[in-house]
């Protein structure tokens, strides 16, 4: 490749779903590290009686973490396109405020928390869930303006 040659830029929305899928993916990598997942010897395949937390606050399983690692391949392959990484930002800040009204409406300590979920999860889902959908929306935006070109938009 020639000093010449272009390179291939990301936009702001597929940088932005890079981001996220890069802290889903150091997430999904911690919740397996002991000392940063309190109580690691508790650690269970799934269900509520996964007594295991991230950073001491959040509650994990071995499930969980594959959810956060496959929700972190996903965002990756996604963000190829401006597009695909405005789709992975907007429909998974959908899916975590589904999962954050779900995490609201069940019984913590029954067997439909097989996530499992806490109450700092909720809280967190709910974070994740406005902050995801913003990123795209407005990420998205700033694509559409800087297409337009200089005093067009």
């Amino acid at each position: 490749m020639s000093a010449t040659t272009p390179t291939r830029t990301r936009t702001p929305v597929q940088l932005a779903a890079v981001v996220v899928a890069a802290v889903f993916l150091l997430v999904g990598v911690l919740g397996f590290v002991p000392g940063i997942t309190t109580d690691y010897d508790q650690l269970s395949f799934a269900g509520h009686d996964s007594t295991a937390m991230l950073l001491g606050v959040f509650m994990v399983s071995v499930l969980h973490n594959i959810v956060h690692l496959l929700f972190a391949a996903a965002g990756l392959a996604a963000s190829r396109t401006a597009r695909g990484a405005r789709t992975f930002l907007i429909a998974g800040g959908v899916v975590y405020l589904v999962l954050w009204l779900y995490g609201l409406l069940i019984d913590h300590g029954s067997d439909a928390n097989f996530v499992p979920v806490n109450t700092a999860d909720n809280w967190l889902h709910l974070g994740l869930g406005i902050g995801m959908i913003a990123l795209g929306l407005l990420t998205a935006r700033a694509n559409t303006r800087a297409a337009r070109g200089p005093g067009l938009g």
